[in-house]
């Protein structure tokens, strides 16, 4: 598979457990960072899904 698939195929499946319809709603958690170093400033973002033993988490 390429990159892009697996990309879109981990979206979809966040966002169909995020709209509930395999049961309950599960809230998706929002991760931003800003910082700054000695080389310049970086962001990193991401977003993730909890929910029992199991952990979702896409970085952009």
């Amino acid at each position: 598979m390429t990159t892009l698939r697996v990309i879109a195929l981990i979206g979809a499946a966040l966002a169909l457990a995020a709209c509930g319809a395999d049961g309950e709603p599960v809230q998706p958690t929002l991760n931003a960072n800003v910082g700054v170093s000695t080389s310049g400033t970086y962001v990193s973002r991401g977003v993730g899904l909890h929910r029992g033993p199991l952990s979702v988490f896409l970085g952009i």
